[in-house]
């Protein structure tokens, strides 16, 4: 099983928001689950694809 990972840089343009938006939302806790190792944060691409799944909404829904 191979484990790919993704930059917070590389999740913003993938999202079409800014890096500092993602740095807001760790803060905050919300958005996917991170890695943080040696100071250098990384998101498991799994968690990320797991996350968007989440969100997704239906046009009649009221969330």
């Amino acid at each position: 099983m191979e484990i790919k990972h993704i930059t917070p840089f590389h999740l913003a343009q993938r999202w079409r928001i800014t890096p500092k938006t993602l740095q807001n939302w760790r803060c905050d806790g919300k958005g996917p689950p991170y890695l943080k190792i040696g100071g250098r944060i990384v998101y498991r691409l799994e968690d990320v694809e797991r996350y968007e799944i989440t969100q997704r909404r239906n046009v009649f829904d009221k969330s």
